[in-house]
């Protein structure tokens, strides 16, 4: 499967869990879709038996607290979308409707090792649709306190370059970065989980998050220590979860992003705040297509071969 086409899923494949911080069990499904429907969920059991459908877009985030939620204007909102949104883009999965049936998407074992096993258990096609690229020409900058998050041009696909710092002993500070392909996303970023402090518990629960917490969904510290018995994934597990957490954000920007995305101490605000000051300046992005190539590069070989598209930048 090249990069110059569209992909959907092979077939329906469904997962089942509970939410993180609303402790709600949820059942979602993965449906195959056309050629330019994007990443879409279906929010259903709503009252009256209605549904509503939410675009998975960075101008439709409501919250970033702790999580990224979408929402449609009304009451429908789904919430901890980040984990499903990276196994997407992490596989290079272009088009699907994503059925529902709760506030949040399940957290599972916290990281988005269950979303990649059920979309690879159905398998990605290709469709007769060239895929769009989101390319940065130049480079914008977000900025809050310490922290900082900027999208700069690469001709290398897209990279990641996270930095942490916490004064917990446990996690410090820690740098990753990496070329995103789906290869290397299987093996050293969906398997990495969210992590949290038992010394914020109370509080969190007051504010009505992480009610569905616990050491089978999250990596929980407490001083210097790391609780979980199994230990950690990695040793620097919480960076990478860090860069989980950034992919599935930028994938809202509705199109594989061809750049270099440098987040110091950032997060979900962060990534959104990136996000919506590259599509604030028209001159800083283009949409850009990939032909169909005789050979297959990896995803992260791929800035040198693609060309403007006419429609750009609009990004629709």
């Amino acid at each position: 499967m090249g990069p110059g086409k569209q992909t959907t899923l092979g077939e329906r494949t469904t997962l089942s869990g509970i939410g993180v911080h609303s402790n709600i069990p949820v059942r979602i499904a993965l449906n195959p879709a056309e050629a330019y429907t994007g990443i879409v969920f279906r929010r259903t059991g709503l009252p009256n038996a209605s549904s509503r459908a939410i675009e998975a877009d960075w101008s439709r985030v409501t919250m970033t607290e702790l999580c990224t939620v979408i929402g449609d204007g009304s009451q429908a909102s789904i919430a901890t979308i980040e984990h499903l949104m990276a196994a997407f883009s992490g596989l290079g999965l272009d088009n699907v409707v994503v059925e529902i049936d709760g506030p949040e998407v399940p957290i599972l074992d916290g990281s988005a090792a269950a979303f990649v096993e059920a979309i690879d258990a159905v398998g990605l096609v290709s469709l007769d649709a060239p895929r769009r690229y989101l390319k940065v020409l130049k480079p914008v900058r977000v900025e809050r306190g310490r922290s900082f998050c900027e999208l700069l041009p690469s001709d290398r696909g897209l990279t990641l370059d996270i930095e942490i710092d916490f004064a917990c002993g446990a996690i410090g500070r820690q740098k990753k970065v990496m070329d995103i392909a789906p290869g290397a996303f299987r093996r050293d970023l969906a398997r990495a989980r969210t992590f949290g402090f038992l010394s914020d518990v109370e509080r969190l629960w007051k504010a009505g998050f992480a009610l569905g917490a616990s050491l089978e969904n999250t990596v929980a510290l407490h001083d210097e220590m790391v609780l979980n018995p199994e230990g950690l994934r990695f040793s620097d597990e919480f960076v990478r979860h860090k860069m989980l957490d950034a992919l599935g954000d930028l994938a809202l920007a509705g199109s594989p992003i061809l750049g270099r995305f440098k987040s110091y101490c950032g997060g979900h605000a962060m990534n959104v705040a990136a996000l919506e000051a590259l599509f604030s300046d028209a001159t800083a992005y283009a949409v850009v297509e990939a032909p169909v190539l005789r050979r297959q590069p990896m995803h992260a070989d791929l800035g040198a071969s693609l060309v403007p598209a006419a429609f750009a930048p609009d990004r629709n």
